[in-house]
C-alpha cells in the first residue's frame, strides 16, 4: 500500500494533478465543497446561505414574498448591501504567510493532501491585495442586481434607472466602490444600456459610521478587553482540542500551533473556496466539528465587537437607521399625496461592519442568551450566526408596498429571504403595516441621536 501511495504521489508531482484521496466529504456532500464551508462566518460564499443558487445563480422565488393581497405593488425599495468577495487584508495575509512558512519548514505528515501543500501549492496571496474586490466579487453584485430586478421588476426597471429614480451610495473603500459599479453593470448589461452612465455618491458618514463614532472607537474598537469572551474561548478546551488536532495532522509540536495559526489555516481554506471555488488541501486540516468551533469563535468576535455585546455597537448605526426611515417616510408621504415617488430605489453598499450594527439595532437574530466563552454547547442552535447573516454580498432589503386604500406595508428581507420584524412576530406577518413598524421602533425614531450616543461633542463645563 505504501508503494502504491508513493507512486500516486510521484504521478501527482510530475503531472501537476491535484488528485488525492478525499476523506473530508460524505457521499451525499458535493466533494468540491469543503465540509466546513457553511461555517466560514463573514468569509463565506453567498451560495452557502442560499444553496439553490449553486444550481442557478439567477434563481428567485417571488412566491416567498406572500403579500396579504394580490393588488399589493411595490413603491420603494432600499437595499443595504455588503461588498462582494474580496482578497484577504494585509493583516491576514501576514498570518497566512507565517503559517505557510511553518508548514514548509516543520510539517512531517504523510497524507497526500499535505504533500500537495508542500510540493504544489504556492503562497500566492500578497500584502498589496489588501481586501480588494476579486472577480467573484464582481459577479456577486452583478448577479444580485439581476435577481433583485426579477424579484421587484416594477421598481428595479430600465425605465426607473433611465429616469434617475435609482440612487447609488457607497463607502469610499475600493471594494465597495467596485461592488457598486458591479451592481450597476448587472443592470445595464441586462438591459443592454450603452448610451447612459449612472452616478453614485460616496458617503462614509452613512456607510462607515463606525469609524466616526468616538464612543465606539474608544470603548470597543480600540479596547483590547472588549473581546475578552472571544479571547477566553480561543484559550479554552474546545479550541485547544482543534489546535492539537491540527498539530497531529501536520505532525508538528503542539506549541507551534497557536490560535492565530488555526485562524490562518481556516482563512486559507475559506479564501481559496470563496475566490477560486477550490476545495483546497488546506481545508483538510479541519473536520466539521473543528469548523463549528471556529465559527463560534468568529461569532463571539462579531457579537462583542459589532453585535449585541455592547449597546454602543448598534447605537453607532443610528445615523444610518434614521437615514433609512427618513427615506421610507418620504416615499410614503409622496405616494399618499398622489405624487410620484422621487427615489424608487436606493442601493447602499458598505461592509459587514455597516450591516451588522443595523441588523442588531433592528433586533434581528437576537438570542435569549448572551454568547459567552462558556456556553458554546448551549448555543449550537443560536440565531446569531454570521455564516448565515453576513456572507459576501449579504444584504438587508426593505420594500414598501401599497396594498390599496393607503394600506402601506413594509417587507424586510435578509439575503433575499423574508424575515419578520422583532416585536411583530406574534402577528405572523412578514409584511406588516408600515405604521406598525414605525410604532415598534418609536423609541429609536424619537431618540437614537448619533452625535449624542457617539459623544461627538463634550458638554460645556459648568
Amino acid at each position: 500500500m505504501t508503494s502504491f501511495l508513493c507512486k500516486i504521489l510521484f504521478f501527482t508531482a510530475i503531472t501537476g494533478s491535484s488528485w488525492c484521496f478525499r476523506n473530508d466529504a460524505s457521499p451525499e456532500e458535493n466533494p468540491n465543497i469543503p465540509v466546513i464551508a457553511k461555517y466560514f462566518g463573514t468569509k463565506g460564499r453567498y451560495e452557502e446561505v442560499n444553496p439553490y443558487l449553486i444550481r442557478n445563480i439567477l434563481a428567485v422565488n417571488r412566491s416567498s414574498l406572500q403579500p396579504p393581497s394580490p393588488q399589493c405593488r411595490e413603491i420603494h425599495l432600499t437595499a443595504i448591501i455588503r461588498h462582494g468577495t474580496r482578497y484577504p487584508t494585509t493583516k491576514n495575509v501576514k498570518k497566512m504567510q507565517k503559517l505557510y512558512q511553518l508548514v514548509q519548514s516543520s510539517a512531517r505528515g504523510k497524507d497526500c493532501w499535505l504533500h500537495e501543500i508542500l510540493t504544489q501549492w504556492t503562497m500566492w496571496y500578497t500584502e498589496d491585495m489588501d481586501g480588494r474586490l476579486v472577480q467573484k466579487g464582481v459577479e456577486d453584485l452583478k448577479h444580485l442586481a439581476v435577481r433583485l430586478s426579477k424579484l421587484f421588476p416594477t421598481i428595479i426597471s430600465e425605465e426607473k434607472l433611465r429616469g434617475g429614480l435609482i440612487k447609488f451610495i457607497t463607502s469610499s473603500k475600493h471594494r465597495c466602490v467596485n461592488s457598486t459599479l458591479s451592481f450597476k453593470a448587472g443592470l445595464t448589461e441586462m438591459w443592454a444600456i450603452t448610451d447612459m452612465e449612472f452616478q453614485h455618491a460616496v458617503n462614509d458618514a452613512l456607510m462607515r459610521f463606525f469609524d466616526k463614532c468616538t464612543k465606539f472607537v474608544r470603548e470597543v474598537d480600540n479596547n483590547p478587553s472588549a473581546l475578552s469572551e472571544m479571547d477566553k474561548f480561543t484559550q479554552g478546551p474546545e479550541m485547544v482540542r482543534v489546535q492539537q488536532k491540527i498539530a497531529d495532522r501536520l505532525n508538528v509540536s503542539y506549541h507551534l500551533i497557536t490560535y492565530d495559526m488555526v485562524e490562518a489555516a481556516f482563512y486559507l481554506c475559506a479564501y481559496e473556496f470563496a475566490i477560486k471555488t477550490a476545495n483546497s488541501p488546506w481545508c483538510r486540516l479541519f473536520d466539521e466539528i473543528d469548523g463549528q468551533v471556529m465559527e463560534y469563535a468568529l461569532d463571539l468576535k462579531q457579537f462583542w465587537k459589532r453585535g449585541y455585546g455592547y449597546d454602543i455597537n448598534s447605537k453607532s448605526s443610528c445615523i444610518l437607521f434614521h437615514d433609512v426611515f427618513s427615506r421610507l417616510d418620504k416615499a410614503v408621504n409622496e405616494h399618499n399625496s398622489g405624487q410620484a415617488v422621487n427615489e424608487a430605489v436606493t442601493v447602499q453598499v458598505g461592509h459587514a461592519e455597516t450591516l451588522l450594527p443595523l441588523l442588531t439595532l433592528l433586533g434581528f437574530f437576537k438570542d435569549s442568551e448572551t454568547l459567552t466563552s462558556t456556553n458554546y454547547a448551549s448555543q449550537r442552535e443560536r440565531s446569531f450566526r454570521t455564516s448565515r447573516m453576513l456572507p459576501y454580498a449579504a444584504n438587508l432589503v426593505l420594500v414598501l408596498f401599497d396594498c390599496g386604500g393607503r394600506d402601506i406595508r413594509l417587507q424586510p428581507l435578509v439575503n433575499e429571504q423574508p424575515v419578520v420584524f422583532p416585536g411583530l412576530a406574534d402577528r405572523q406577518e412578514s409584511m406588516p403595516l408600515y405604521e406598525d413598524v414605525r410604532r415598534q421602533y418609536a423609541e429609536l425614531l424619537n431618540g437614537c441621536d448619533y452625535e449624542t450616543v457617539c459623544e461627538l461633542f463634550k458638554p460645556a463645563e459648568p
